[in-house]
């Protein structure tokens, strides 16, 4: 399997059918509960790997600084015109470049849905470290994978042709976070099933289309 490239996801997100990713659905909604006690005006929230700029349209509109993270310029396009320039883009490469060189200030919130999927063990290692290091004291780090045992699988080449990736199961997740020096103090599974009631509290960490931890720095 072929991991994508920066050229790959510039491709991708040029294309017009991307602009759903930008809209509301069964699981993002699913997600935005899991957020919500973290959703504090004034607070600064990284949206990682920003996509579409649905999630950072969220964290404006809750009146966080948000900072809106891609190495795709047509996904950070996406993100200024869904947020109305209200969050700061930065274009960076989390596996070759200091965030904390790149943003020059910690966040309290640090978000990213379908990132890690990505990349392999050695980079995801490297990428959550990187995350680390900008993350305040305090402050929790939110990340959304996709379920290898979801049934959401077997259709997901279908909406993102061209794009590979390595799905998880949540003891994979709860297990790169703590090695790289990060407490779970939350996880599970969402979107069982796509309609407006979701056996998640039973069957997510199982069957969930996505997957989610919520963690701290081990040190606090």
């Amino acid at each position: 399997m072929s991991l994508p490239q920066n050229t790959d996801w510039d491709r991708f997100w040029k294309k017009p059918a991307t602009k759903r990713f930008s809209k509301i659905s069964w699981s993002k909604r699913r997600v935005l509960n899991i957020l919500e006690s973290y959703l504090v005006p004034g607070k600064v929230a990284l949206d990682a790997g920003c996509g579409s700029g649905f999630f950072s349209k969220v964290f404006c509109d809750k009146g966080m600084k948000t900072i809106a993270a891609d190495y795709s310029e047509n996904a950070l396009q996406m993100a200024q015109t869904v947020t109305n320039g209200q969050c700061r883009l930065v274009k960076v490469d989390f596996l070759n470049e200091r965030l904390g060189a790149r943003l020059n200030q910690k966040c309290d919130l640090i978000f990213s849905d379908g990132l890690l999927e990505h990349f392999t063990g050695d980079e995801q290692n490297k990428i959550l470290l990187n995350w680390a290091s900008v993350l305040n004291s305090g402050g929790v780090m939110v990340t959304v994978v996709p379920n290898r045992f979801s049934p959401w699988e077997l259709i997901r080449p279908f909406y993102m042709p061209g794009i590979e990736e390595k799905p998880f199961v949540l003891k994979e997740l709860i297990e790169l976070h703590e090695r790289n020096g990060l407490n779970v103090v939350s996880k599970g599974g969402v979107n069982t099933l796509p309609f407006r009631i979701s056996p998640d509290a039973w069957l997510g960490s199982w069957f969930g289309m996505l997957l989610y931890v919520i963690v701290k720095k081990r040190c606090e």
